[in-house]
């Protein structure tokens, strides 16, 4: 029975459910538990995303070297992921788990180390986990399958990370929470890796040095477009999840309780509106379909302006939902395509770094996100919970529906110079 499972869609989903629980809690709550409800003031938030970047440019793309070259019996990705579980849940744990008293200070120390420990053990899971996905599932079939059942197990992860997450801080408080996510995340991520065998062939080809790996695969001028047209997209993913909680605040002028509702509707549309998209993806070619979606997401964030109350509100984040279904199975299937071609190219098959150095530009959207933030927040004022300014609808109506729809057409201009061409029958 199990040799049935090993290494199906279905079982390498396991991962991206186990990650994305507390990935999603994490990035729709931080900014909104430091800022607003600690009182972290906008700009000490950003000087701390802006120094992890800095960090963060360092560390993922040598993880994703060190990972393509690891030689182990159990393989080359599943070790990094298994040793990264304990330090993951404790770096978790740590970064809702403020010492009570700080000052503002104090409260940015805490908020910055944690955030540079848990994000660098993310992306060693982050980078492992997804060299996984072009090595498992060949061919644009069986990768648009395998896309969709990982999207969709994703879109149960938002679901919950999102809707249940203030549910469950306002019954236990953040550090119980933190603690709860934690244990689920081991054992999904255990599920997973009991279910996954990696190719022992890819393992076994010639690996490029540092220096040519880094030199080669920044040569690739169609991985890096896509990478950055993915990068503003991206930064929309983040913005609206870490925003809905001050526009459901501010904006619609909900109670904190119906957050949960406001969130669990949207990404239960997201669900069956995957499938939508994976027949899409299947009828069109792969970059065609990538460049759909982005411009489905960009007309879909429009709504939210209009939002005024709870109904509202949820009306439009089911229309936000179609566009955003189509960017989270669509990519996976473009990126799988690059890095075959690449290792027809070079001889030697390196998802690691490939994943790393993706990772790398799409999560310096955290800091385009940041910087936002801070910017509209400095023209109208808002600059905590405890200091909202004049007009904090209006901040959060911009960060929530005008600065994404501009970072989406950004994306999609970039989008356009970006050329695969056909090469076999299975790539159609």
């Amino acid at each position: 029975m199990r040799q049935k499972y090993m290494n199906s869609p279905m079982m390498y989903a396991f991962g991206m459910l186990a990650m994305m629980i507390p990935s999603q809690a994490f990035s729709s709550f931080y900014s909104y538990y430091y800022v607003d409800k600690l009182g972290l003031g906008i700009g000490l938030a950003t000087l701390a995303r802006t120094i992890f970047l800095i960090w963060d440019a360092v560390n993922q793309p040598l993880f994703g070297y060190w990972s393509d070259r690891t030689k182990t019996k159990y393989g080359r990705r599943r070790p990094w992921i298994f040793g990264a579980i304990p330090l993951f849940m404790l770096t978790f744990i740590m970064v809702f788990s403020p010492p009570q008293g700080l000052s503002e200070m104090g409260l940015f120390t805490w908020f910055l180390i944690a955030l540079v420990l848990y994000e660098a053990v993310a992306t060693v899971i982050w980078v492992n986990y997804g060299a996984l996905f072009p090595e498992l599932f060949k061919g644009n079939r069986l990768r648009a399958k395998a896309s969709a059942v990982q999207q969709g197990y994703q879109i149960v992860a938002l679901l919950i990370g999102a809707s249940l997450t203030p549910v469950l801080f306002d019954a236990m408080g953040f550090s119980n929470m933190a603690i709860v996510y934690a244990l689920v995340f081991a054992v999904l991520m255990l599920i997973f890796l009991r279910n996954v065998k990696e190719d022992e062939e890819a393992s076994k080809l010639p690996q490029l040095g540092l220096k040519e790996a880094f030199r080669e695969t920044f040569k690739n001028r169609t991985f890096l477009i896509f990478n950055i047209a993915n990068s503003f997209a991206q930064t929309v993913n983040g913005l609206l999840s870490s925003m809905i909680p001050f526009y459901a605040k501010y904006v619609l002028k909900i109670p904190e309780a119906q957050n949960a509702v406001l969130l669990g509707a949207i990404f239960v549309s997201v669900i069956p509106l995957v499938g939508v998209w994976f027949w899409i993806i299947r009828k069109m070619d792969p970059v065609k379909g990538w460049r759909l979606s982005l411009a489905a997401y960009a007309l879909s964030v429009i709504p939210l302006w209009f939002g005024t109350s709870l109904l509202s509100g949820i009306l439009a984040g089911v229309l936000v939902g179609f566009g955003l279904a189509g960017f989270l199975v669509t990519p996976a299937v473009v990126s799988g395509i690059i890095i075959d071609r690449d290792s027809e190219k070079t001889g030697s098959r390196r998802e690691g770094i490939y994943t790393a150095v993706s990772g790398f530009i799409t999560r310096s959207s955290g800091l385009i996100s940041a910087v936002a933030f801070l910017i509209v927040g400095l023209i109208f004022g808002y600059e905590s919970g405890d200091n909202p300014g004049p007009d904090p609808e209006s901040t959060f109506k911009y960060l929530i529906s005008v600065v994404p729809f501009g970072l989406l057409i950004i994306s999609i201009i970039v989008s356009l110079f970006v050329r695969l061409e056909r090469k076999s029958e299975d790539e159609s």
